[in-house]
């Protein structure tokens, strides 16, 4: 009967805390309200935050706490409402750069004279690129946005987004399920522009994987077919092969995305066969290996090294096919070395498929190829078999 009293007086102890704690959780929280938070923003300018403040004791502190939602870090100020509780506080976009049309969360913190504190609930917004009036077309999961041009200039689009979907699904799984956003800017200045806001800076196109966004600058014109045939496709590319490889698709080898993202173009730059041959001409081609970090800053040698990215995946592709493609994307995101990547994927190095492609594919001479693969190994063996004469030498000079 003890045993039974003293546990019901136990009982009866922790129910009356639980309920005294809550009753003191509610009402701090009952003396505290947040209303009317809102963020409005002017692309790379600024975003203004604002709400006003109810509370039943003076404010002693509030805090804005916001962030791009694919960021680990949060951004935190700390704000001073007035004698009303209205908070205002102007974030400068144009020197702290967020990701244009990245999902921004924020949300206040108060903590009153009193010791009574809240966290405001988390809201949402995006930021988008505001400066233009976005026209809007969709077909699945893929949404076209355009600023200038009409409804045919949309659609035209996407379908050719729709179309160069269809041409990556038969390079490698495709995750077509997640939305897919294609903004097309109508000058290289404006999506320069854009992209220098977000952090970021570019040419024609550029692809911002993880937000799921695409951005070309294609301007109505007599030429606009042949751009959408290059850029959208190529950035559809690198969007889909990094939800392909996960988190590690900066591990690929920089031939392996350029080449990629160049085979799904569905109009092949006909400038590539030219640069191709005038390199294999002149012994300038550039080794594969060279290629795997980095492409060279110089323009010329870069659009070498596109055209030559762009043959070499091609040719791996037309000797081992779809499979043999994603186990060599499986290989080099799993942390494999350029080379290492290859040898688990064919069992053969990259020096070998590179003399073969440019042997059976560029018609080059086969034995200045190799000539030049074995040379930096030629040297070192030279070295090898010379040191030890030098010695020997030496040391007859001494017992002479």
């Amino acid at each position: 009967m003890g045993k039974t009293l003293r546990r019901l007086t136990n009982l009866l102890f922790l129910t009356i805390l639980l309920l005294f704690g809550s009753a003191q959780q509610v009402l701090g929280q009952a003396g505290i309200e947040i209303v009317d938070a809102k963020a409005t923003h002017r692309f790379g300018e600024e975003i203004h935050f604002s709400a006003q403040i109810k509370a039943s004791s003076p404010i002693k502190e509030v805090s804005l706490i916001f962030r791009d939602i694919k960021e680990e870090n949060s951004r935190i100020f700390s704000l001073i409402a007035d004698e009303e509780g209205h908070i205002d506080y102007i974030y400068d976009a144009s020197e702290n750069l967020l990701h244009p049309f990245a999902e921004i969360s924020y949300w206040f913190q108060v903590e009153l004279e009193n010791g009574e504190s809240l966290t405001g609930k988390k809201n949402f917004f995006t930021y988008s690129d505001n400066r233009f009036e976005w026209e809007t077309r969709e077909e699945a999961n893929l949404r076209v946005h355009w600023s200038e041009g009409d409804e045919a200039f949309g659609l035209a689009a996407l379908d050719t987004a729709r179309v160069g979907l269809a041409g990556i699904k038969l390079l490698f799984a495709v995750d077509s399920n997640q939305p897919i956003d294609i903004y097309i800017y109508a000058s290289p200045t404006d999506l320069q522009n854009a992209l220098f806001m977000g952090g970021e800076s570019w040419v024609a196109g550029h692809a911002s994987p993880d937000l799921g966004i695409i951005f070309v600058s294609i301007a109505p014109s007599a030429q606009e077919k042949t751009l959408m045939q290059q850029y959208i496709p190529h950035e559809l590319g690198h969007l889909l092969l990094y939800r392909y490889a996960g988190e590690n698709y900066n591990l690929l080898p920089t031939w392996l995305l350029e080449g990629i993202a160049s085979m799904a173009e569905l109009y092949a730059n006909p400038d590539y066969e030219l640069a191709l041959q005038r390199a294999t001409e002149n012994n300038g081609i550039i080794s594969i290996a060279e290629l795997c970090q980095a492409f060279p800053r110089d323009a010329s040698t870069a659009f070498l090294a596109y055209a030559e990215s762009s043959s070499f995946t091609r040719y791996l592709y037309t000797n081992y096919g779809t499979s043999g493609l994603e186990s060599l994307i499986t290989a080099y995101a799993d942390g494999l070395s350029c080379e290492a990547g290859m040898m688990r994927s064919f069992g053969k190095s990259l020096e070998y498929h590179d003399a073969n492609w440019q042997e059976s594919v560029l018609g080059a001479n086969i034995l200045g190829v190799a000539w030049r693969a074995f040379l930096p190994y030629g040297l070192i063996l030279v070295l090898l078999l010379i040191s030890p004469i030098i010695s020997s030498l030496s040391s007859m000079k001494k017992d002479t």
